[in-house]
């Protein structure tokens, strides 16, 4: 049994609580707050063995295997160094880090330590994703792709209202790219792999983060835009198109109807079972790898995530100033 202690208090953790249920082989240990109070008071909602305000105490515990963290994405690279440097598996919530050089660092203290370190990028391990890869093959040569994720943040009025909001903190790593952004970037990267070249630009709210954002990644003989946004909503779907044909896809955070539709008029609906919203085949994932007591075989999901985080560099860099 995989013994997990968590690391923050926020709706994505009650949700990796509520579907590490769905996943055999692991078990709530602890949850970790800076205050005592609401450590124990989380610990008793996400149904937690134990609670803890004291991390190297928490990290030390021989009760704790693992260490899921989904604090403020500015806090993830010390507390996942930490954790692995006490000899802890660790499954980060996505962006695992700010850069790729910080999740670099992450990858080779794992390896030294013989421990598994992941990102928890669930859609990078959801069936819908895969089906997508799988139908690439009817297009054709591809040619573009459109991958869109536009959200409206039910806290966006507290930005608005002047209030400070973690999720649009820059100084925390907050902002649509590193959040709803990154979905399109991670879907980009493991259909398509690593763009050339990159061209961004963004609309920035009050305190400074980034808001909404569009970036057009260049491949040979191809080009992939990506739309994002918290602060605006649409039901725009995402679409690949090739020259034998066009796939549509509902949700690129979570395909669940894919629709194929070729040159020739005729298509094909390929509907994907499950819950639209899952971390359940993420922190299965993560167990196996666990289990497995092999860190060199996360490898291809090192690369993924080293990639992705390139890209999301590559973003910043080119839309600084817009």
């Amino acid at each position: 049994m995989l013994r997990v202690a968590t690391i923050g208090t926020s709706w994505i953790t009650r949700q990796f609580a509520s579907d590490a249920g769905f996943v055999d082989g692991i078990s709530l240990a602890c949850a970790y707050s800076r205050d005592a109070g609401r450590a124990s008071a989380f610990a008793a909602e996400i149904g937690a063995a134990s609670s803890s305000a004291d991390l190297p105490g928490m990290l030390a515990s021989p009760d704790v295997d693992a260490v899921y963290v989904a604090s403020p994405n500015s806090a993830h690279f010390g507390q996942a160094l930490a954790a692995i440097e006490a000899g802890k598996h660790v499954l980060i919530e996505k962006p695992a880090t700010v850069t790729a050089a910080e999740f670099q660092a992450l990858c080779d203290a794992a390896a030294a330590r013989g421990v598994v370190v992941l990102e928890a990028m669930r859609t990078a391990y959801d069936p819908g994703l895969a089906r997508v890869g799988a139908l690439l093959g009817e297009l054709g040569v591809l040619r573009r792709a459109s991958l869109r994720y536009c959200q409206r943040s039910s806290r966006y009025d507290q930005v608005l209202a002047g209030e400070r909001v973690n999720i649009f903190d820059p100084a925390l790593g907050g902002g649509a790219l590193n959040d709803i952004g990154y979905y399109c970037v991670s879907a980009m990267v493991a259909l398509f792999g690593e763009p050339q070249q990159v061209l961004a630009g963004w609309v920035t709210v009050p305190g400074g983060a980034d808001g909404a954002g569009t970036a057009l990644a260049l491949y040979p003989g191809m080009v992939v835009d990506l739309g994002y946004s918290k602060i605006t909503a649409s039901s725009l779907p995402s679409e690949i198109e090739g020259e034998r044909g066009f796939l549509t896809i509902d949700r690129i955070h979570s395909p669940r109807v894919l629709r194929l539709t070729r040159l020739d008029g005729t298509s094909q609906t390929h509907e994907v079972p499950g819950p639209e919203f899952t971390l359940a085949y993420g922190i299965q994932r993560f167990v196996e790898l666990c289990q497995a007591e092999r860190a060199s075989d996360a490898g291809a999901d090192h690369a993924r995530t080293l990639g992705a985080l390139r890209v999301l560099e590559a973003i910043r860099t080119a839309g600084d100033g817009s």
